[in-house]
Order: C-alpha cells, then sequence, then structure tokens
C-alpha cells in the first residue's frame, strides 16, 4: 500500500500522520524528496521557457525537422 503526502518542515523535523488503513503495519518506509513541486511552480517555468533562447533553438530544430513532411498525409 502507498501512501503521499507532502509535510511542512518544522525545525528539520516532520510529523506524518498515517490514515486507517496503515493502524496494523509495524514498519513502513520513508522517502524524503525535497523537490516538490506544484502545478503554479511548474507553468512559471514553462512561462520561463517561452524566453529561453536555448529551449526556442531546441524548438526551432525540431520545427525544421518536420517542414519537410508537414505537407504529406496518411
Amino acid at each position: 500500500m502507498t501512501f503521499r503526502q507532502i509535510c511542512t518542515v518544522h525545525n528539520n523535523q516532520i510529523v506524518l500522520t498515517l490514515p486507517p488503513n496503515f493502524l496494523d503495519k509495524q514498519y513502513v518506509t520513508v522517502v524524503v524528496d525535497d523537490k516538490v513541486e506544484t502545478k503554479a511552480h511548474k507553468l512559471s517555468m514553462l512561462k520561463e521557457a517561452a524566453n529561453d533562447p536555448l529551449f526556442l533553438a531546441d524548438i526551432e530544430e525540431v520545427h525544421k525537422d518536420f517542414d519537410s513532411i508537414d505537407h504529406e498525409s496518411l
């Protein structure tokens, strides 16, 4: 069974309350991931990419690769 929850860190500690279906469990595995990305953060990064020269160059390169076959149909 898997349970996932984002916890707030206070004084370098977290408190996690497990759901009732974990009541009889004696051991659980805890994985700490400090890369919490919210939807808002991802959208912000996407907006930044619209002005990133390297990203735009990559998009242009892909566009050029498909230019020759854009007129074809299935």
